[in-house]
């Protein structure tokens, strides 16, 4: 579940260096969004500015960007050097879209979303983020530079609650036995770097891989999603995304993994009227009276080319999903539908 790629262990570029940052699905994202002069479009998760430059690029337009992580800022600056006025850089996450559109550009409804999900290669490959299992770093895995770290929680949480977050946010079956080993490993010394939680969890499974990948990768990812809110993120920026798109305006949603794709895939649905919202929480009448919110541009995700995946072998899993914003208000939102 990773920005510009999926997996670790994907192919490294010249010299064994670290592949650089590629947008996924970006002609994809374009042909979706259809920028057009004077429209105003958010880019959710910037990263490297790969989908934001796009987009500028395509039409005379203004993008808001968005990203929780204060490097992915920085860094922006000579992109914003590049294209002026016409874009607004924000620290926020994306949950905090609708907001960021009113405080800095005092625009109420925008003409496009675009949502890139997960982690970006620029964090996965830098040590010092914590994220990855191949390099050694403080295990920290924080979007942004706040908050509880990953350390904190493995040192500091029952095993039953930490073998609960890395089954429901890693599908790891394993996940009792290696939380027990995080406990009786924690007991001799803290946790503090990401090598010392691989090796941990690699002893589970007696070094062997799992699927083809390291054992530790579930792991990491739960934990990953578990610090930084990723999937309760999601949901609330779809929600936001639907009450400040105009009609007529496109959501593209880009994800990486099972879990993020499955809450796209109901939001959109449900929106749509392809499948009942029941729900406890909301009146019979208000469920049955619900007009679709959104038109489903794309029945089947879409997925990379044989040609970019030549290229960027980390875009392997993404899934592009859009949906068209009808004239309808907005829903409540609902996380149980969601299933989150």
């Amino acid at each position: 579940m990773m920005r510009g790629g999926e997996a670790e262990g994907a192919s490294l570029g010249p010299a064994g260096k670290p592949p650089r940052h590629i947008p996924v699905l970006v002609s994809e994202v374009l042909q979706t969004l259809t920028p057009k002069d004077s429209e105003i479009y958010i880019d959710g998760t910037f990263g490297a500015g790969g989908y934001t430059r796009a987009i500028l690029e395509a039409a005379n337009c203004r993008v808001l960007a968005l990203d929780r992580d204060p490097n992915a800022i920085r860094g922006g600056e000579s992109v914003q050097a590049e294209f002026g006025e016409r874009l607004t850089l924000v620290q926020a996450p994306f949950s905090q879209l609708e907001g960021a559109a009113r405080d800095t550009l005092g625009a109420i409804q925008v003409d496009g979303v675009v949502l890139d999900i997960g982690v970006s290669s620029m964090q996965l490959d830098n040590a010092e983020r914590g994220f990855s299992f191949q390099h050694d770093g403080p295990l920290d895995m924080r979007m942004s530079d706040d908050g509880p770290t990953a350390a904190d929680f493995l040192n500091s949480a029952d095993e039953e609650d930490i073998a609960n977050v890395i089954y429901a946010f890693g599908e790891e079956h394993r996940s009792r036995a290696i939380a027990r080993a995080i406990v009786r490993r924690r007991s001799e010394a803290p946790f503090v770097r990401t090598l010392e939680l691989a090796e941990t969890v690699s002893r589970v499974f007696h070094g062997r891989k799992v699927d083809g990948r390291h054992p530790a990768t579930r792991t990491f990812q739960a934990l990953r999603i578990y610090i930084n809110d990723e999937l309760g993120e999601l949901a609330s920026a779809l929600s936001a995304a639907e009450r400040i798109l105009k009609p007529g305006g496109r959501l593209v949603v880009v994800s990486f993994h099972s879990l993020e794709d499955r809450i796209v895939k109901k939001f959109f649905a449900e929106r749509s009227g392809k499948t009942p919202s029941v729900s406890r929480h909301l009146p019979t009448e208000s469920i049955k009276s619900a007009a679709p919110s959104f038109r489903i541009v794309n029945s089947r995700p879409l997925t990379p080319s044989k040609g970019e995946l030549d290229v960027n072998p980390r875009a392997r899993s993404a899934r592009l999903r859009a949906a068209t914003r009808t004239d309808a208000g907005p829903w409540p939102l609902n996380r149980e539908t969601l299933g989150y």
